[in-house]
């Protein structure tokens, strides 16, 4: 039996399935914030990876934005084809993703999403992502995380 949290091991399980090895860092206070993950961390702000969750003219998009930038959501609608992009409530990101917001990991889910990774991101040797819940993290490089997440690199930040 595994000491992780359900969601954390099925990230582990599903990174084991794409040869990525998934070592979980558990944050007992939680990261709210891009800011709080990488103090708890202790890396740059910028090399923790947000997953943030819109819909594009209705069809439910993911954005993995640096830490340290914001979404661009006119961006991220023309990198999806669409004209209007806007935030999806919590049950939406959980319906797509298996996740809850704040743990959205880069891989695993419950459905196929359109991606798009913020070329910031692509700067540093590794970065951090949820793994399943928002108390819990681990690192990657950003090659993985684009292969992984079968992630399209566009510009994203405002």
């Amino acid at each position: 039996m595994s000491e992780w949290h359900k969601n954390v091991q099925r990230v582990v399980e599903a990174g084991e399935q794409l040869g990525i090895e998934v070592v979980p860092h558990h944050q007992p206070d939680g990261a709210k914030t891009a800011a709080d993950a990488a103090a708890a961390i202790g890396c740059d702000v910028g090399q923790i990876v947000k997953s943030l969750i819109f819909g594009v003219d209705g069809e439910i998009v993911l954005a993995y934005v640096s830490g340290s930038n914001q979404l661009d959501e006119k961006k991220l609608a023309a990198a999806a084809g669409g004209a209007k992009c806007g935030r999806v409530d919590a049950d939406a990101v959980r319906a797509a993703t298996g996740y809850p917001i704040g743990g959205v990991p880069p891989f695993g889910h419950t459905s196929e999403l359109p991606v798009f990774v913020d070329p910031d991101l692509l700067q540093y040797e590794e970065v951090w992502a949820a793994a399943g819940t928002w108390h819990d993290v681990f690192p990657l490089t950003p090659d993985d995380l684009v292969r992984v997440s079968n992630g399209t690199v566009t510009d994203l930040k405002k």
